[in-house]
């Protein structure tokens, strides 16, 4: 494995590992997001992750990281990120609810988060989610070889702030590979051409987190579920993507 100023740069082999950690946990998501109904609490749906996980001969990659306790982070309306599964968080009609899953497979990991309503969703909820959807797909257009980390930064922002929504600046983006976190940590909010020069082989997780309001957050007791500190919704959507000329490879696709 290469770097440039620490920025790892993966083999041929570390990518076709990074491939296939980034298709089984594509493959997960796809799962979770079926389960994703009225009724069903956020601890059914970490112990779904832990099975299809199991099943497929890897391990989480949140479990037991920084001592987190669960294999899923699930985080419903206000929550921003980090949402903490149980029994008592339980899905209703109208809620939106992120979900983040982390994947080792042979030391290499896959990092994936989609927002998604729970039955009928209000017209607010759903631009909010589709802006965060997309604010990923704009930073990824500028994912290229020869462009800088503040270009992908800048256009997640730009596109978020354009539609009145604001970008989480406590939280961010990162490297990954043999680790969950690599370098570099990965803003979404900064200044075109600069930053580090993107080149091929860089893997980035590329993954916006936006709120309705303002975007102050805080952490709340469990030292982990973090919410909007106005109170608003928040969506969060999170792609791996492997730097590769001219055209973006998204690891975490289906």
């Amino acid at each position: 494995m290469l770097t440039t100023r620490s920025i790892p740069i993966k083999s041929e082999y570390e990518i076709k590992l990074m491939r296939e950690a980034g298709r089984i946990t594509s493959g997960i998501m796809q799962k979770l997001k079926a389960e994703i109904k009225p009724g069903v609490n956020a601890e059914y749906l970490n112990e779904f992750a832990e099975k299809e996980i199991a099943r497929l001969k890897c391990t989480p990659a949140f479990k037991g990281y920084m001592g987190y306790t669960k294999s899923l982070c699930v985080s419903i309306n206000n929550e921003v990120v980090h949402g903490v599964p149980s029994e008592n968080k339980i899905l209703k009609v109208g809620d939106i609810v992120s979900i983040d899953l982390g994947v080792e497979y042979k030391g290499f990991y896959g990092d994936m988060a989609v927002t998604v309503g729970v039955g009928k969703i209000s017209k607010s909820a759903q631009h909010l989610i589709d802006v965060t959807k997309q604010a990923l797909y704009e930073g990824i257009k500028k994912a290229i070889s020869g462009n800088r980390l503040g270009d992908v930064s800048s256009a997640v922002q730009n596109y978020v702030e354009k539609n009145n929504y604001s970008v989480v600046r406590k939280f961010v983006g990162h490297g990954i590979g043999s680790k969950l976190h690599e370098e570099p940590e990965i803003p979404n909010f900064g200044i075109p051409n600069t930053g580090p020069e993107l080149k091929n082989g860089m893997i980035f997780a590329i993954e916006p987190m936006v709120n309705e309001g303002s975007y102050e957050v805080e952490i709340l007791n469990d030292g982990w579920t973090t919410v909007t500190r106005d109170g608003k919704m928040s969506s969060h959507f999170e792609h791996n993507v492997l730097i590769w000329g001219m055209k973006p490879q998204i690891l975490t696709e289906q």
